[in-house]
């Protein structure tokens, strides 16, 4: 089997450092969903803001999400930005420390709140070293483009979010900085809307190409993309701290308007596609990215209205973690670990003895039902919940669960190909 130009995933980063954020992430993300399900009746209420809710979603968010993030960019920046990672060494500490701080943080958020600071900065620890990591490797590209400022703006969001997350938990454990409801609106919008968004914005820029086969686009809207979008946080994160109504509606609107033009870019890519049958996964993503622009139209047209109930606005946010985020997370990762392991076993081997097709290292069939069923879980927990139907959530989130279980369970299979 041969790759053709841009398909490559190989770098000089050992497999192992990647792939072993990976697999943290795989469990956590697990853990996340078993810890959600024991609590679903927490989540009929609309109650997020109590420890076992914090404790699912913050394995959810930072044990997968942000574990993932980190070992796909110990990968993908050696080959986007065509330069090696500063330390490989350094990341494995970071790995460990990381690991340890999430795990112990999302814990004592879970049974002991008050000590959940001694957790977090652990993490934080972890999480500087990362990107100190990734802004000495990125600085050393010699020719910056536009992938390099949605990465940079997101690492930037990234470090705003663990010092609103920090203040958070400086909070609860001894009180007294600033209003909590602002930090915590401000940490949310940091976390899911800058770093997590940005850094899809330009690992798609890299990864939507190189799974559709797409040449000689032009990228025209990735600028007022970045700009846009960086405005509507700045305006949107500005509402909160002075609580005006105009600038928040504005917030969301400028933002609406940044992830359209993300969208235009992404559709003139798929048009100059040479590979006219997309591979299931990725199509899984590409929904993922209609998902994140009706939410973004949704959160518009609510303000707009003036529709400002919490329980609304918190199932709008799962839906933004779930359907945007976590949904291109998991399309991403079924294409991205084949290449990986792909690359690193049998690359070198191509011509010298048989080895297997990328598709015979992933069962395309399964990665399908378990596509559907994460839609019709998401979808099926959220009318639940807002229809107040206690079976529905239970069933529903139940079944969430049990599909990551399968996904992760599906993923790890590749290392054993």
């Amino acid at each position: 089997m041969k790759l053709m130009p841009g398909m490559s995933m190989k770098s000089d980063t050992n497999v192992k450092l990647p792939l072993a954020f990976i697999i943290y992430a795989l469990i956590a993300l697990v853990v996340a969903q078993a810890i959600l399900f024991f609590n679903n009746d927490l989540l009929l209420a609309g109650q997020f803001r109590l420890p076992d809710i914090w404790m699912g979603a913050h394995f959810l968010l930072l044990g997968y999400a942000v574990m993932i993030a980190m070992g796909a960019m110990y990968q993908l920046v050696p080959v986007a930005f065509l330069t090696p990672i500063w330390s490989q060494k350094l990341g494995y500490i970071q790995f460990i420390i990381t690991a340890i701080g999430v795990t112990l943080f999302a814990i004592l958020l879970g049974v002991q709140p008050d000590n959940a600071i001694y957790g977090g900065i652990l993490a934080i620890i972890g999480i500087i070293m990362f990107i100190i990591q990734m802004v000495q490797t990125i600085l050393k590209q010699k020719n910056k483009n536009m992938m390099t400022y949605f990465v940079l703006g997101a690492i930037t969001s990234f470090f705003l979010t663990i010092v609103a997350g920090f203040l958070l938990a400086w909070n609860i454990s001894y009180g007294g900085i600033g209003s909590h409801n602002t930090i915590l609106a401000s940490h949310i919008v940091l976390g899911v809307a800058g770093w997590f968004t940005l850094l899809i914005f330009g690992f798609s820029y890299k990864l939507v190409p190189m799974f559709s086969l797409s040449h000689g686009f032009s990228m025209k809207w990735a600028k007022p993309a970045f700009f846009t979008y960086i405005i509507g946080l700045i305006l949107l994160i500005s509402s909160f701290w002075l609580d005006f109504m105009f600038l928040e509606t504005s917030g969301w609107l400028v933002l609406f308007i940044g992830f359209s033009f993300f969208v235009l870019d992404i559709k003139e890519i798929l048009a100059k596609r040479i590979k006219k049958k997309l591979d299931k996964p990725f199509t899984f993503s590409l929904l993922a990215i209609g998902n994140g622009l009706a939410i973004h139209l949704i959160a518009v047209l609510l303000k707009v209205t003036g529709v400002d109930h919490p329980t609304i606005w918190s199932w709008l946010i799962f839906l933004y973690v779930m359907g945007w985020i976590i949904f291109s997370i998991l399309g991403y990762l079924y294409k991205i670990v084949p290449f990986l392991w792909w690359t690193h076993k049998y690359s070198n081997k191509i011509g010298k003895e048989k080895v297997p097709t990328l598709k015979e290292m992933i069962n395309e069939k399964v990665s399908v039902v378990l596509f559907v069923l994460f839609t019709v879980s998401v979808i099926g927990l959220t009318l639940g919940a807002l229809f107040q139907i206690g079976a529905v959530v239970f069933i529903f989130q139940g079944l969430l669960a049990l599909t990551s279980l399968a996904y992760a369970v599906s993923i790890v299979r590749v290392l054993f190909v």
